[in-house]
């Protein structure tokens, strides 16, 4: 998901000023009666003329009052009032946002993991009410977030990532927001697009990035799409964030506690961790962000509440397992390994003593991609009505 300058994609406007209407500058001098006597001499003429008798000076009262300049108001006996200037124009809002700009933060929208499949994600915003027939920012002040893995295994990451981008400018020029956080996925195509066959220690042996995106279902279409403007994009890309009372993030780990204590530590840490290219740095924030399943177990809610209690926030928000993983319907023998084809999960899953919500449907084995409103009721029956899936 390289993401070019957003202004590549944003929307300008701008309100003309009004003109004023005729007449409204200074008022109009009332006029008066000319006095006895001859009339005001006439400007010079082109070409001699004989003199004019001065006409006997008519009567105050029968004085005929001048033509009045096109632009003027006829004589009355008081000037009128200047017209009051008309109102600025005002911009049409767009569909979903609220008239009164006092009314705060619109809703608050999460993704789970996209993983390529464009069109799925297409129809679950559009199912939501985040986006139109067209797939036009369509929620006005809403605000949406995306946990991360926008590519591998599906036909069109880098189709994802430019949706995500186009989305992301014309929410801001909504009064909304569509942000997005860095995923392990993000990490492994940053990796084999910079670093190739360059071999790096796995922890297991030698390695390299190349072989592992492709074991991890790289799309060789996306590589060749991928352009300077998406790798920007996704290694500028936060790791965690927190939104009303949320704390979001891509995986189910505890790995974010390495990188400092505080958002802003762990987002700078491995945005400074990014930049500086190198192979083996790389390949350790993919190995830790890959791992999983933190929260599932005996200890989860214990992990989860140590993130929450150093992070902010009273719930995790996260992607990167699949709930079918989560709740036993599904498989897995490795990591990323391929898990088979587990249930359908209709809602995000609540779990871990209610301090953690998995987001990631399972797309790639042939679940729904959740779309999901914040906040989410406690485990227990939950709101269909929230969640919008493809």
């Amino acid at each position: 998901m390289a993401q070019g300058p957003v202004g590549e994609y944003g929307i300008e406007g701008r309100a003309a000023g009004e003109t004023p209407p005729p007449g409204a500058g200074a008022p109009a001098a009332p006029l008066t009666p000319p006095p006895p006597g001859p009339p005001p001499p006439l400007a010079a003429p082109q070409a001699p003329v004989q003199p004019v008798a001065a006409a006997p000076p008519a009567p105050p009262s029968a004085a005929p009052a001048p033509p009045a300049p096109a632009d003027t108001v006829p004589t009355v006996p008081a000037p009128p009032a200047p017209a009051a200037p008309a109102p600025p124009a005002v911009r049409p809002e767009p569909a979903g946002t609220s008239t009164a700009a006092t009314d705060g933060p619109g809703p608050l929208w999460v993704v789970g993991d996209v993983h390529g499949y464009l069109d799925e994600l297409r129809a679950a915003l559009r199912a939501a009410g985040l986006t139109d027939e067209e797939d036009r920012w369509a929620a006005g002040t809403s605000r949406l977030w995306f946990l991360g893995d926008f590519t591998d295994r599906g036909p069109d990451g880098v189709g994802v990532i430019d949706l995500v981008m186009r989305l992301s400018a014309e929410a801001a020029a909504a009064g909304g927001y569509c942000k997005a956080l860095l995923g392990n996925h993000e990490l492994l195509l940053l990796g084999a697009h910079r670093f190739t066959d360059t071999p790096v220690d796995s922890g297991a042996g030698t390695a390299t990035f190349q072989a592992a995106w492709l074991l991890n279902g790289g799309q060789p279409s996306d590589m060749e799409r991928l352009q300077d403007h998406h790798v920007q994009w996704m290694s500028r890309l936060d790791s965690m964030a927190i939104a009303d009372g949320h704390l979001l993030l891509h995986s189910d780990t505890t790995a974010y506690l390495d990188y400092g204590s505080t958002i802003e530590d762990v987002n700078d840490a491995i945005y400074q961790a990014l930049q500086r290219l190198d192979a083996d740095e790389t390949w350790d924030l993919f190995r830790k962000f890959t791992r999983r399943f933190a929260f599932r177990d005996e200890g989860g809610p214990e992990a989860a509440r140590t993130l929450l209690d150093t992070y902010g926030g009273g719930r995790v928000v996260h992607g990167h397992s699949p709930i079918p993983y989560l709740t036993g319907e599904g498989e897995i023998d490795t990591e990323d390994g391929d898990p088979g084809r587990p249930g359908r999960p209709a809602v995000p899953h609540v779990y871990a003593d209610d301090l953690a919500i998995a987001m990631d449907g399972g797309v790639t084995m042939g679940g729904p991609m959740l779309v999901s409103r914040l906040p989410i009721a406690p485990a227990g029956p939950i709101d269909a009505a929230a969640t919008a899936t493809a």
